[in-house]
């Protein structure tokens, strides 16, 4: 994903040069489309992604768009103070680019796992939070979303290869999207978690299980009517996400069934404990934590007794 955000992003400045891109020391082999285009309005501000929120500030206070590019604990977490008191309180065009979400960066251990920027982002109610599933979406939320008014938070992957099946990189902010058909049971996904999620209902299909898939990349504002409206169908509904159980799309989830009177159960699948310093691959994190192919359609059959209940009213 951050190579097609580097791209779009690109490609947009050629024809506002309002735009600006800051990164804390990261992003070689991603931005240089960029920096090369457009050095002048390309800075490296070195590993001091606090001072870089407060210079984007200062840029959109003077009419500019700033992009701040860095992982996503730097990101979102470190200077996340400066984020509240500058773009968000004063309601500032600064774009916070989060590289990495969930556990991308897994071989670098714990201090590079992106499991709760959802959630402190989401609870400010003045800044836009958005997780693309795929770099086709990436691309079609920037698009989108670049030039909005007030502040931004993209929660982006490193995967530029992936592309999530029926999902055609369609994004409406504050909208899911439906990329599966199914009946029984329900499959709401947030970021390239999504990837497996599909893989899951394909699994599924294949023991008799009729599974739908949810893509949700606009948290917010959150997409209340389009959830509300499919979540009704279910008795039973899983999230998948790599972020924390709480905060993230489980938390959204569970908020729409609690408010909306909803009559659904959700099964909430995330890390659900703090990382102990074991490393590998993603893929091997997410078999670990439940967040597979496998262990998604395993969860769902135990979730809806192991056989195809036709739940959907």
């Amino acid at each position: 994903m951050r190579g097609a955000f580097a791209r779009t992003l690109t490609q947009l400045a050629a024809d506002d040069p309002r735009i600006f891109l800051l990164t804390g020391d990261l992003g070689y082999m991603a931005l240089e489309p960029f920096a090369d285009s457009f050095p002048d309005r390309f800075v490296n501000v070195g590993v001091a992604e606090q001072n870089m929120v407060g210079i984007a500030t200062g840029l959109a206070e003077a009419g500019y768009i700033p992009f701040i590019y860095s992982i996503v604990t730097f990101a979102a977490l470190r200077p996340y103070e400066f984020i509240r008191n500058g773009p968000i309180l004063h309601k500032l065009p600064v774009r916070v680019v989060g590289v990495g979400g969930g556990v991308e960066y897994a071989h670098n251990g714990a201090t590079h796992y992106g499991l709760e920027d959802v959630g402190v982002m989401r609870v400010q109610p003045g800044i836009t939070v958005i997780a693309p599933a795929d770099h086709l979406q990436t691309e079609t939320a920037l698009r989108a979303t670049w030039d909005m008014a007030g502040p931004v938070y993209y929660r982006l992957g490193k995967d530029d290869r992936t592309v999530v099946p029926g999902l055609d990189g369609r994004f409406e902010l504050g909208r899911a999207q439906l990329i599966a058909e199914g009946k029984d049971v329900l499959i709401v996904s947030m970021g390239s978690v999504a990837s497996e999620a599909a893989t899951a209902a394909t699994k599924l299909a294949s023991k008799g299980v009729s599974c739908a898939v949810l893509v949700v990349a606009s948290m917010n504002p959150p997409p209340v009517e389009d959830l509300a409206a499919i979540l009704q169908k279910y008795r039973t509904v899983l999230t998948a996400e790599a972020h924390y159980g709480v905060g993230g799309i489980g938390s959204l989830v569970s908020e729409v069934v609690a408010e909306q009177g909803l009559e659904c159960r959700v099964v909430r699948c995330a890390i659900d404990a703090t990382p102990d310093g074991t490393t590998g691959s993603q893929a091997y994190i997410y078999a670990r934590c439940g967040l597979s192919a496998d262990a998604l359609a395993e969860r769902a059959l135990d979730s809806i007794g192991g056989v195809a209940l036709c739940q959907a009213r």
